[in-house]
């Protein structure tokens, strides 16, 4: 398995361990972790902190020289917000765990040029299926349902 993709999932399972919703990502630049997150939203009560999104904040400031050089990696499909983040700062490429449980802003990210690529990843689609069974009010608040 992809050791950053692997990493993503760490986060993922530190965030259920928490309490919160299964999902992480890292940050990578010239084959390095510069920044990992994960969901947040349940502990800290936040709306806004997506895995993707708790990446990019302990990422820190960076020049947009680099980010323009990273990959992205994420246990689950962004949404519209991540997706706007990942645009924003001009990510080229994003590594995706799985779709199946939710299908974010791919269509999006492919059409201003990021690299995307679905893993498909079986312990990916484990965490979240077995989260979204457990926990359907929590899932269901997340993704706006």
């Amino acid at each position: 398995m992809d050791k950053f993709l692997n990493a993503a999932i760490e986060e993922a399972k530190k965030g259920l361990k928490e309490g919160g919703i299964p999902i992480g990502s890292v940050i990578v630049h010239n084959n390095k972790i510069i920044g990992r997150g994960h969901n947040r939203r349940i502990q800290k009560g936040s709306v806004v902190l997506h895995g993707e999104i708790d990446a990019f904040e302990n990422t820190g400031r960076q020049p947009a020289k680099v980010y323009k050089n990273c990959t992205l990696y994420t246990t689950l499909s962004p949404c519209a917000m991540c997706a706007g983040a990942i645009l924003l700062y001009g990510i080229p490429k994003v590594v995706i765990g799985e779709n199946k449980s939710f299908l974010g802003e791919e269509t999006l990210l492919k059409s201003r040029g990021v690299a995307v690529r679905v893993e498909d990843n079986q312990e990916c689609k484990d965490l979240m299926a077995t989260f979204i069974t457990n926990n359907p009010e929590l899932w269901n608040e997340d993704i706006g349902v």
